[in-house]
C-alpha cells in the first residue's frame, strides 16, 4: 500500500462547548472561569469548564466543591441543554455553508469528507479559515473550534485535539508519523486508563511501538480485529465503517439534595421511564427489556437490575415494570439516599415487526390492552407537546421537586428539540 494518501477528512471540535455557549449568552461571563454543573449542588461534578477555569486545573468531572477550592472566583452555572442543542444546529448550518457535513459525531464535533478539488493543503487551510470566520460572525464570537485535517476520520479527530483552543492541524503524509509518535496512547479515541494498563501488560507503552508493529501483532495485543483496523487507520488508510443500529434508549438524572430520598427519587425514575417511552414511540419501536441503575450518596454504592418486557411501547407498561424493579432495588440496596437514577430500554424492535413468540404467552400484551395503552400514551404525548412537559403524568404530580429540567446531553446523543417540551 504505497499509494499517496490524500487529505480526505476535516474534523471540527468546538472548544469547551457548553461553557462557551454560556459565555456567548451572558457577556458578563466572558473572560471569567466558568463551570457548568448538572444541578446546583457542591456534591455534583462539572460537565464543562471554560478555558479560564481549566487554567486552574478544573476539568470535566471535577467536583464542584473542588472547583471552588481551586478557584475562588469560579462561576457555577446550571446546564441549559436546550440552548446547547439550538447552538449545535446553528453551528452545523454554518459549517454546511462552506462544506457538507458528512457525520455529526457528537453535540460539539462534526466530520466533513473532502473532495479532490478542495483537499490541497492551501485549499483546506483556506476552508478552515472560512469556517472559523463564519462561526465567529454568524453564530457567536465565543464559539471557537479546533480543526483537524487528515486522510481518514480518526486521524482528523486526533489532529483536532493536537492544538486547542482555536487550532488548525493538517496531518499531511510527510508529517503524520512524526506528529503521532509524540502522542501518548491515551490520545487514541477509546483508549482509556484501563486499556492503557492492559496494553502496558502486553509490553505496548508508546505510540512509536504501535506504529512500528505489524497489523497481525496489533490484532493479537488488542485481542480483536480493532487492533488491526487501528494499525491501518494510524498509517493513514480509510476503512469503511459499518452502520450501527440503535440498541438502547435511556435517560439518567443527577439528583439534587431535595430529590435524594428514595420516595422522591422514585418519582424522578418514573418520569425518566415516561420520557424514554415517548422517544420509543417517536422511533416507532417496541422494547423487550427495561433496566434501572442507581447510585447512592456514599462513594462506590450502586445497584442495577433489569426485567424482561412483553414487547411494549406505552408508558403504563413501562412505569409498571419500573415500579417492580424499584421495589426490588429498595430491598436489595437498602434505605440509602440516592445520588443518581437512570432508566434504559433495550432489546428494541420495529413496532410493526414485533410478533408474539408461539412458545411465550407473555411476548406481547393482548391486542386490545396494547391498543388502549398506546392510545392513552399518544394522547399524553400530544398534551405535553402542546402545553409543556409534565402537563399530564401517570400517578403523581410532577410539578415542584420532581419536575424535570429537560433532557441532558450525553455528547454522543443529541436530543431532539421536541424532547425539551416532553
Amino acid at each position: 500500500m504505497g499509494e499517496s494518501l490524500p487529505l480526505r477528512w476535516l474534523y471540527l471540535d468546538l472548544n469547551s462547548y457548553f461553557a462557551s455557549v454560556e459565555q456567548q449568552l451572558n457577556p458578563q461571563l466572558r473572560g471569567r472561569p466558568v463551570v457548568v454543573a448538572p444541578v446546583m449542588t457542591d456534591s455534583t461534578s462539572a460537565i464543562a469548564a471554560s478555558y479560564e477555569a481549566k487554567a486552574f486545573g478544573i476539568r470535566t468531572g471535577t467536583k464542584i466543591w473542588e472547583a471552588k477550592a481551586k478557584c475562588r472566583d469560579v462561576v457555577i452555572v446550571p446546564g441549559r441543554h436546550d440552548e446547547y442543542v439550538k447552538f449545535h444546529h446553528r453551528i452545523v448550518a454554518e459549517v454546511e455553508r462552506h462544506v457538507p457535513v458528512t457525520k455529526i459525531c457528537s453535540i460539539d464535533e462534526v466530520a466533513c469528507r473532502l473532495l479532490d478539488n478542495e483537499n490541497s493543503v492551501e485549499g483546506v487551510a483556506a476552508l478552515a479559515g472560512r469556517i472559523k470566520a463564519g462561526l465567529a460572525a454568524n453564530v457567536g464570537e465565543c464559539l471557537t473550534a479546533s480543526i483537524g485535517i487528515a486522510s481518514n476520520r480518526l486521524l482528523a479527530k486526533m489532529a483536532a485535539d493536537m492544538k486547542k483552543p482555536d487550532g488548525l492541524t493538517i496531518l499531511t503524509e510527510d508529517v503524520r508519523a512524526a506528529r503521532l509518535e509524540r502522542l501518548p496512547l491515551s490520545d487514541i479515541p477509546g483508549v482509556g486508563r484501563a486499556m492503557e494498563r492492559r496494553l502496558a501488560a502486553q509490553g505496548l507503552v508508546t505510540m512509536a511501538q504501535l506504529l512500528a508493529m505489524p497489523p497481525g501483532e496489533a490484532r493479537r495485543i488488542w485481542g480483536n480485529v480493532w487492533g488491526e483496523r487501528l494499525h491501518w487507520l494510524l498509517h493513514g488508510h480509510e476503512i469503511a465503517e459499518a452502520e450501527q443500529a440503535r440498541k438502547t434508549i435511556g435517560h439518567s438524572h443527577v439528583l439534587g439534595p431535595e430529590k435524594r430520598p428514595q420516595a422522591v427519587a422514585r418519582l424522578v425514575a418514573r418520569r425518566l421511564a415516561m420520557k424514554a417511552g415517548t422517544r420509543l414511540r417517536r422511533a416507532n419501536c417496541r422494547a423487550g427489556w427495561l433496566g434501572l441503575n442507581v447510585k447512592g450518596e456514599e462513594r462506590g454504592t450502586k445497584w442495577k437490575g433489569g426485567v424482561k418486557l412483553p414487547r411494549v411501547m406505552d408508558g403504563i407498561s413501562l412505569v409498571a415494570a419500573l415500579d417492580g424493579l424499584w421495589a426490588r432495588m429498595a430491598v436489595e440496596f437498602g434505605p440509602r439516599r440516592l445520588l443518581q437514577v437512570g432508566v434504559v430500554l433495550a432489546d428494541l424492535t420495529d413496532a410493526d415487526a414485533a410478533q408474539a413468540d408461539l412458545f411465550d404467552a407473555d411476548a406481547l400484551l393482548c391486542a386490545r390492552t396494547d391498543a388502549r395503552r398506546q392510545a392513552l400514551s399518544a394522547a399524553m404525548d400530544k398534551v405535553n407537546q402542546r402545553f409543556g412537559r409534565d402537563a399530564v403524568t401517570l400517578g403523581h404530580d410532577a410539578r415542584g421537586a420532581t419536575r424535570s429540567r429537560g433532557p441532558a446531553i450525553a455528547f454522543t446523543r443529541i436530543p431532539e428539540l421536541a424532547e425539551f417540551s416532553e
